[in-house]
């Protein structure tokens, strides 16, 4: 039980649950006769909670409002659907955070998999343009913009569904966009371009155009080896 949790400007008793798999040594040390004992004991460490909730003693129009967090992947599912039984709030800043996942996972598994690094960071940078550009998002609006080919948005479309079974969930198809979960989830974003050849290169997430412009891709015969060729007028 925790008492005095400030939320939207309302103190809140909660309750915690909390799941550790794994504890750790720690030293307990006690003074006696001006001398110190030194005791090796297992214990939890703070930081290394694998799971755990806070439910406020208040409710919206929908149930308990909840915070979880999940330090372990592997069974999200099961911490989220089965043992809290959480349905998320339907309100701006899940929808928000739930299409920027949506586009990440599609990055990854889709984008990068079938056409490179290259078009998924361009993908990824022209996704976080659009919604600090829009103040609602269409998906599709979205897909005109960031697809050309019918193709791609199909794929778009196909992922999406498995995204949101895969999730339980339904991702509306218009909803207001939360500027505070976008600037959020902008700076998880990592645009590198990572090459066996130990060079790297960073693709600023601002500029959703560069990568077209000034950045190529080719192969060359003679070395058989994948190419990366860069313009610039000047070095920083």
């Amino acid at each position: 039980m925790f008492e005095g949790i400030e939320f939207r400007d309302i103190t809140k008793n909660a309750i915690g649950i909390f799941k550790i798999e794994n504890k750790v040594n720690f030293f307990q040390t006690y003074l006696e006769n001006n001398s110190y004992d030194v005791l090796v004991q297992k214990g939890i460490n703070s930081k290394k909670v694998d799971k755990g909730c806070l439910i406020l003693n208040q409710s919206d129009t929908e149930g308990n409002i909840i915070f979880s967090v999940d330090n372990n992947s592997y069974d999200t599912q099961y911490w989220l659907n089965h043992f809290l039984n959480i349905k998320y709030a339907d309100d701006a800043n899940n929808h928000t955070q739930q299409y920027i996942e949506l586009c990440k996972d599609f990055s990854t598994e889709i984008i990068k998999q079938s056409y490179g690094a290259k078009e998924q960071n361009t993908f990824l940078a022209k996704t976080i343009d659009f919604f600090k550009e829009n103040e609602i998002v269409n998906v599709e609006r979205f897909k005109d913009e960031l697809f050309e080919e019918d193709k791609h948005k199909r794929e778009f479309d196909n992922y999406k569904k498995e995204f949101e079974d895969e999730q339980n969930l339904i991702i509306r198809n218009q909803f207001d966009i939360a500027e505070a979960v976008v600037t959020k989830e902008k700076r998880k974003i990592k645009t590198d371009i990572k090459l066996d050849t130990n060079i790297q290169i960073k693709l600023d997430i601002d500029a959703p155009d560069a990568s077209t412009e000034y950045l190529e891709r080719g192969y060359d015969e003679e070395k058989k080896m994948h190419y990366y060729k860069v313009f610039f007028n000047a070095e920083n």
